[in-house]
């Protein structure tokens, strides 16, 4: 069978590709998470991305934005200039200057990653202090996640989903969501010292746990009415000041989070926590455990295509031998129909 799968990699590969192109193209919602991974002896990381209907894993050297972006980009490796993409500079604080250079230059598609290089030295836009654009974040940077982002939508992907995470900042892209269940994880692993400061923790997290039931409610029903009392709830419950500091200062912070908290208030069918990621995710820990990692960047992509390609097949309730079976024409075996086209199909569950 390892003989079988290895010779016959390059159908997995791509089928594995096309999956999360389906499931970008056609999700309302993703989430993500990520982990630990070795490859070539070197600390790497694992993000995850998927819904539920599929799963998809990427091991790369860096967990920044930058990586979680071309990661999102599902094989592309183009730049594009667009209203995606200067909307994007434009929330993250990029100077008014560099986004005007960038619009008037002229060309707004970019074949690769040294095209877009080139372009942007042409414009003066190479280094952190060109002139007239001494600032405290790169442009560079900022720019290339934009003209990753317009890339994402030059290709149809992500254009209405939300992407729900944890807080981790490298997730925090488009129309993000939180999870409710690490907000909360804060308040509960605060340092305690006096019976005021635990009573102050319980009451604050039997508060949140009470408004996360109701927002699980909401969920099965939405009324504009709910969704108006929700937000003047959470406003009371994340202003409030208990006399103890610390808490205070981390429901100021999670109140700073309305908008990604509350994502679910206007898209109900997102989930409220990103434990599925998690539970997606556990295999590669799993395996972390056991093995001293891949040794080549085949075997890096083949251990995260059928890890991937195995989870799909659980979640669109598919026997993942009866996919192996069917893909590597096995006699009698369940003919299995091309999983990208299963992605796109399934309604939305209610």
């Amino acid at each position: 069978m390892q003989r079988l799968l290895t010779e016959r990699q390059d159908g997995f590969l791509t089928e594995n590709r096309d999956v999360l192109r389906a499931g970008l193209e056609s999700a309302s919602w993703v989430s993500a998470d990520d982990t630990g991974a070795r490859h070539k002896a070197v600390n790497g990381f694992c993000t995850q991305i998927g819904n539920d209907r599929f799963t998809w894993f990427g091991t790369r050297a860096s967990k920044s934005r930058l990586n979680f972006l071309d990661l999102l980009r599902a094989g592309h490796r183009d730049y594009v200039l667009n209203e995606a993409a200067f909307g994007d500079m434009r929330r993250r604080g990029l100077s008014g200057l560099v986004i005007a250079r960038l619009a008037a230059a002229g060309p707004t598609h970019f074949a690769d990653l040294a095209a877009w290089k080139a372009h942007l030295e042409r414009l003066g836009i190479a280094t952190r202090t060109a002139a007239g654009l001494t600032v405290i974040q790169d442009p560079v940077t900022i720019a290339t996640e934009g003209a990753q982002w317009g890339s994402l939508h030059a290709h149809g992907f992500l254009r209405d989903a939300v992407v729900l995470s944890d807080d981790a900042g490298q997730f925090a892209v488009g129309r993000h969501a939180l999870c409710w269940v690490h907000a909360e994880r804060l308040v509960h692993k605060l340092d305690t010292f006096t019976d005021q400061q635990r009573a102050a923790q319980r009451q604050t997290r039997t508060l949140i746990w009470n408004f996360y039931a109701d927002l699980k409610c909401y969920r099965i029903n939405p009324t504009s009415g709910r969704r108006q009392a929700l937000r003047a709830r959470f406003d009371r419950i994340f202003r409030r000041r208990t006399g103890f500091a610390t808490l205070d200062r981390l429901l100021a912070r999670l109140h700073a989070n309305k908008a990604e908290l509350l994502r679910v208030l206007e898209r109900p069918e997102v989930p409220l926590h990103t434990n599925g990621s998690e539970n997606d995710i556990r295999c590669q820990v799993t395996r972390r455990k056991i093995s001293a990692g891949t040794r080549s960047d085949l075997g890096r992509d083949c251990r995260d295509a059928f890890l991937g390609l195995a989870k799909t097949c659980a979640k669109q309730a598919i026997a993942f031998w009866d996919y192996l079976g069917s893909r590597l024409g096995v006699a009698r075996a369940a003919l299995i129909p091309p999983l990208p086209d299963l992605v796109r199909c399934r309604d939305h569950p209610t």
